[in-house]
């Protein structure tokens, strides 16, 4: 039996052109609210901010077969990338105006596999330290019973907002 998906995004140029207009925690929370469209790799994993707060940020997927390896469970990759979505955001909400940010370094460990049974996870990101040119910052991906699937740490740099 073949399986298909199919789903939308929005014009990623939007919230990029948003980027340093205002304050980190106010882009991040223009997405939350629906006022800019959310990145298309939300979209393409069903991936969805669920809570931003300054040095705080939260996503959440309902894993699904489309989420799978070879071997029957969630990819890594996806683990990857919802542990850097949330550790990123949890930085970017710190910012001020006019100052964006971009993973330098992102260090995985999966304890626990996730499949489509598993039900809801979340991953919570939190800063741990910031500086000027640097931030550090961590992310747990958490099962429904808040138990501990994987967990990240990530360096990211710190620099002037594009400007349009």
């Amino acid at each position: 039996m073949e399986r298909s998906r199919t789903y939308d995004w929005n014009d990623p140029a939007i919230s990029a052109a948003a980027v340093g207009q205002g304050s980190g925690l106010h882009f991040l929370r223009e997405i939350l609210a629906g006022r800019l469209p959310a990145p298309p790799i939300a979209a393409t994993l069903g991936m969805d901010l669920e809570e931003v707060d300054h040095g705080h940020a939260v996503f959440s997927l309902v894993p699904g077969e489309e989420h799978y390896n070879p071997i029957g469970s969630v990819h890594g990759g996806v683990y990857a990338t919802m542990l850097d979505s949330a550790a990123g955001c949890a930085v970017q909400s710190t910012l001020p105006q006019a100052v964006a940010y971009t993973t330098l370094d992102l260090t995985v460990k999966l304890l626990r596999p996730i499949t489509s049974d598993t039900g809801k996870v979340r991953a919570v990101g939190r800063v741990i330290s910031s500086g000027r040119r640097t931030a550090l910052a961590e992310a747990q991906l958490l099962d429904p019973a808040d138990r501990l699937l994987a967990h990240a740490t990530s360096s990211c740099m710190l620099f002037p907002a594009p400007t349009a």
